[in-house]
């Protein structure tokens, strides 16, 4: 009897010694291998993927549930219906993502043969809007195509990415000589950029301008090119704020002169609380509101028309007044994994108009988002750029979702990204196959 044992108690011996080296959730070891698994899905291939993947999709779903809950009553009260700029946008959003999977299955040398066509359609549209276009908050920057009112400096902010990257990647090899890295990525930027400020759009011409410096980097041109091009183009900026009686008063308050707070407001009047300082202060009040948690979605205040532009330029006030603190390091997290999902799609994809235009990308997206988000925070003057893929605007949003989808096709063809996609795919193959198979036999057994 006892030798009959011993086997049984020899196997749960070995299970116990098994279970024992086996890390517990609390060990050292266990916390130790949790941040190796961690750290191996950072280094996949498939990272750049599904950080880039995710962070879209999350900050799209919360600017739909933001816009929603800033605009309905500004909507109410001129449409009668609390969720008309809602619907707009939703409307928007649904033709943007199916756009965004075409552009996806766009392969890579299609990209390229697009990049003339696209920078001419980019070109004529801005020639459009100076000729035919409407003025909205002192910018000439929409055009009216039937019941339909578009932004064409979307569209060319996509232009000159994929038509700089494919110029640049032709070029690769001869950028260390200044005239190829110059002629002609600058002067077709600075056509477009021209063409902007046509329509005095100060905040699209400095994306315009982060976009190329970015491609420029990207593509490896010489330092000295960035140093004289920095200390002309700030030259040029600085003449154009000083043109501009609204753009001076702006950035004085910025700088503190007449700074928008109680004690300089109610000594200069009402004046200037009701002009001015009106967004910033209003701005700064939604965030302090908020404190920690916030005041409850749809709860907040300053969108009861004391906050203009609460959907738009502003929505990011308004992410804090009603989801607190909380919310908006949420929005900057998700900002900083969609810009470390490019910058390592950049590091890994061995193609030169992938790394470019992803630089590109890159530089719009965040470049917009740090301009938008230090204005509502106060760190940077007021310019008037809406925060990307939260913000109302639905050409902004079908644009940058259509530019997405072509990221997300680099991603998926960096090296051992398409072997891993396979994989995936044979593996929930089976795993659907499983579970159906359990089902059936479930229904079975409770047939019987």
């Amino acid at each position: 009897m006892g030798a009959g044992r011993s086997p049984a108690g020899a196997g749960a011996a070995q299970v116990s010694i098994s279970r024992a080296q086996v890390p517990g959730p609390g060990s050292a070891a266990g916390s130790t291998t949790r941040r190796s698994l961690w750290l191996a899905r950072l280094d996949s291939p498939l990272a750049p993927y599904y950080l880039i993947l995710g962070s879209v999709v999350a900050l799209v779903t919360i600017g739909l549930v933001m816009v929603l809950s800033s605009s309905n009553v500004e909507a109410f009260k001129e449409t009668d219906n609390p969720y008309a700029v809602f619907s707009k946008q939703l409307t928007f959003a649904c033709i943007g993502l199916p756009l965004a999977w075409i552009a996806s299955r766009i392969p890579i040398p299609a990209w390229k043969r697009l990049a003339w066509p696209a920078l001419a359609v980019g070109a004529a549209g801005l020639v459009a809007v100076a000729l035919i276009g409407e003025e909205v908050g002192g910018n000439r920057n929409w055009l009216h195509v039937g019941p339909v009112t578009l932004q064409p400096s979307e569209a060319a902010k996509l232009a000159l990415i994929i038509w700089g990257a494919a110029v640049l990647s032709r070029k690769h090899t001869l950028l260390g000589q200044v005239p190829h890295v110059l002629i002609p990525v600058v002067p077709a930027a600075l056509l477009l950029l021209l063409l902007v400020m046509l329509g005095g759009d100060l905040g699209t011409a400095l994306v315009l301008v982060a976009i190329t410096v970015a491609l420029l980097f990207a593509a490896g041109a010489p330092l000295r090119v960035f140093l004289v091009g920095g200390i002309l183009g700030g030259a040029v900026i600085a003449q154009l704020v000083a043109g501009s009686e609204n753009r001076m008063r702006r950035l004085g308050i910025w700088a503190g002169e007449g700074a928008c707070n109680f004690e300089s407001v109610t000594a200069a009047g009402a004046g200037d609380y009701y002009a001015t300082c009106w967004q910033p202060i209003h701005s700064r009040w939604a965030l302090a509101t908020g404190g920690w948690w916030g005041v409850g979605l749809g709860n907040g205040r300053e969108k009861w028309l004391w906050l203009p532009a609460a959907h738009n330029d502003y929505i990011f006030a308004v992410i804090g007044e009603e989801l607190g603190l909380m919310g908006t390091l949420t929005v900057l997290a998700l900002f900083a994994a969609l810009g470390v999902g490019l910058f390592k799609l950049v590091l890994a994809s061995d193609d030169t108009f992938v790394k470019i235009a992803t630089g590109g990308v890159l530089a719009w997206v965040l470049g917009q988002a740090i301009i938008n988000i230090g204005t509502v925070l106060g760190m940077v003057p007021v310019i008037g750029l809406p925060l990307p893929l939260v913000s109302s605007g639905g050409s902004a949003l079908v644009m940058v979702l259509v530019t997405f989808g072509m990221v997300l096709g680099f991603a998926r063809q960096v090296p051992g990204a398409p072997a891993a996609l396979r994989a995936r795919a044979r593996i929930a193959g089976r795993t659907a196959s499983v579970l159906s198979r359990r089902r059936l036999g479930g229904r079975r057994g409770a047939g019987r």
